[in-house]
């Protein structure tokens, strides 16, 4: 099925609407103010696509890049070497090599060039960027755009150098600006509701939770990276084409600074707002640069001030960070609040995974950090269609040991059996995939995108397409009895809908075991109560196996089928409530020794 299939109407209103508004801006400013006026609506039409470019990934991924001017600059040097008609390219560059002399294609044959080479330098760059955390991430992207700058000076024979690269031939048009934003904006716009899309902004929002949803974060990150890549790379050759003539500085910190200020004050989490920041800080620079050089009203004359542009956008990003942190368009998308296409939900009686049949299995799992064992020796097994309860007080090690077995860790020794296979070690995503569904102590959702959305995530993990993800989400919003809440935002939820939600993202990925961390953490009685039969509901409509960790001895004497007790990362006992309940080892364990003996 093709990545754009399913998008809802509404994402394509928004796109062309988007669209007719920059290209009526553009034709008012070239109308009005003539050849100057083409020129400027020429440069901004070229800024809402390099803006965009990079908000295809920042904006998704929520990890700001500072390298994305110089992979512009890099479509630039490629468009020039190619499209630089012969006489010129002899007298600039002498010294290139004879394999790249005397080419002087076209536009569209050196934009399609300089596209392949946009692709496979977002490809090769993507694979040490993917592997960071979103914070080392946004300075890898600076280390980028340095690396980038030298590069280009110090390939003279390629790039002129430091000195000015000229003769490059002017065949950026106003139009050819204008079909570059309006595809840049289409290509934003419906990314962000392909599943390449949520599952960049599932990450984005708790990489933790995401990779527990099934989400391969690294190849997510790394795909939307080459894609946005590739895009800078293609408006950087229309970029230079448009200035004919240009240096390495061109391409430095003055065009990154520009590019993220206008994303960040339109509002980088929505193509609206990156249009829209771009529009306006576009509008701000060119009446900043006229009163550059001094205003004179007759009587009166105001000196100019050097730097104004770059000092009325540091403000207006300084004023936009404090006083709208989201940006002008915060989280909403230009465009009518149009409703999702109606789809059914996924019938009941589909949703039902198979028997996990062999039981989830802690295999003598040990784990030391330096000379403290956390966990000694840990082996007990969750059968499936019954729920464990695995209890211990604070420090026993049931934190280590979940974070074992969802993958977050890896054993000292040991093996996690989960379906047949050994996952001791894996990452948290594939053990996701392989039939572990889980839920947090705190919760951990994906605040800023809709109840629905935090669903489909964890259903399109399994293979689903776009529709039928969002029918098995549906289906199980209705389960959990949140449907009616489909397309609020998750951050807009009571707390104990909230852990409902959870639940509901976890089951969507059709598991063979359904974690539990402390579910009922911070519930009120009668929430807990409700959280009870959800829970019963779970373990009779599902054939899956429970494994719930829980302070609440209430809940978990009620619920449980059999008890695995922690404390000072050994086992201590198992059975069944009952057994428990009377274990000298674990009332010793709970209320100490002295009180155990009164």
């Amino acid at each position: 099925m093709l990545p754009w299939t399913g998008v809802p109407p509404r994402a394509w209103t928004s796109a062309l609407l988007l669209i007719a508004g920059v290209g009526g801006l553009a034709l008012v400013v070239s109308l009005v103010f003539g050849n100057t006026g083409v020129n400027i609506a020429t440069l901004a039409l070229l800024q809402v696509a390099a803006v965009l470019a990079l908000a295809t990934f920042s904006g998704n991924s929520g990890i700001v890049s500072f390298g994305h001017s110089a992979f512009m600059g890099i479509g630039a040097y490629v468009f020039g070497v190619l499209a630089m008609p012969k006489g010129i390219q002899a007298s600039a560059l002498p010294n290139l090599p004879l394999w790249l002399q005397g080419h002087q294609l076209s536009l569209a044959a050196a934009l399609l060039i300089v596209l392949a080479v946009g692709l496979v330098v977002g490809i090769l760059s993507g694979f040490p960027l993917a592997r960071l955390s979103t914070g080392s991430a946004a300075i890898g992207t600076l280390a980028f755009l340095i690396i980038i700058h030298v590069t280009l000076i110090g390939a003279r024979d390629f790039t002129r150098g430091s000195q000015t690269f000229y003769g490059v031939p002017r065949l950026t048009t106003v139009y050819v600006a204008f079909l570059a934003a309006a595809t840049f904006i289409l290509v934003a716009r419906i990314l962000k509701e392909t599943p390449l899309g949520l599952k960049l902004r599932a990450a984005r929002e708790n990489e933790v939770a995401a990779a527990a949803s099934g989400v391969n974060v690294r190849l997510s990150r790394h795909m939307g990276w080459a894609l946005s890549i590739t895009l800078s790379v293609t408006v950087g050759a229309l970029y230079g084409s448009f200035l004919g003539a240009f240096s390495p500085k061109d391409f430095y910190f003055d065009l990154i600074f520009t590019l993220i200020a206008m994303l960040i004050v339109g509002g980088m989490l929505t193509v609206s707002g990156a249009v829209a920041g771009t529009v306006l800080l576009a509008g701000v620079v060119q009446i900043l640069r006229q009163a550059e050089t001094g205003i004179d009203l007759g009587s009166l004359h105001i000196p100019g001030i050097f730097g104004l542009p770059q000092l009325g956008m540091g403000l207006a990003l300084l004023l936009t960070i404090w006083r709208r942190p989201l940006g002008l368009m915060g989280l909403r998308e230009i465009g009518p609040d149009w409703p999702r296409r109606k789809l059914e939900p996924m019938p009941p009686e589909a949703l039902h995974t198979k028997p996990a049949g062999a039981p989830l299995k802690v295999d003598q799992v040990t784990m030391r950090f330096g000379g403290l064992v956390a966990l000694d020796n840990i082996s007990f097994a969750v059968p499936p269609r019954q729920v464990t309860g695995l209890i211990g007080p604070n420090g026993a090690g049931k934190t280590t040991l979940i974070n074992i077995i969802c993958g977050q860790m890896k054993p000292t020794a040991g093996r996690i059996v989960i379906g047949g296979r050994e996952m001791a070690g894996e990452a948290p995503h594939r053990v996701a995939v392989a039939g572990l569904g889980r839920t947090f102590q705190n919760i951990r959702l994906f605040d800023r995108m809709s109840a629905l959305e935090n669903v489909t995530v964890a259903a399109l993990s399994k293979g689903h397409d776009a529709a039928n993800a969002r029918r098995v989400a549906l289906a199980e919003l209705a389960r959990l009895g949140l449907a009616h809440r489909a397309e609020d935002l998750a951050g807009s939820f009571a707390y104990g809908d909230r852990r409902r939600l959870e639940i509901a993202r976890a089951l969507a990925l059709e598991p063979r075991f359904l974690l539990l961390d402390e579910p009922a953490a911070g519930m009120n009685p009668a929430e807990t109560d409700a959280l009870i039969r959800v829970l019963e509901s779970i373990r009779n409509d599902h054939e899956i196996g429970l494994l719930v960790v829980e302070h609440d001895m209430r809940l978990i004497m009620r619920l449980s089928d059999r008890m695995v007790v922690l404390n000072k990362g050994q086992k201590i006992a198992e059975g069944t409530p009952q057994d428990i309940r009377s274990d000298p080892k674990v009332i010793e364990a709970y209320i100490g020794t002295k009180r155990a003996r009164h």
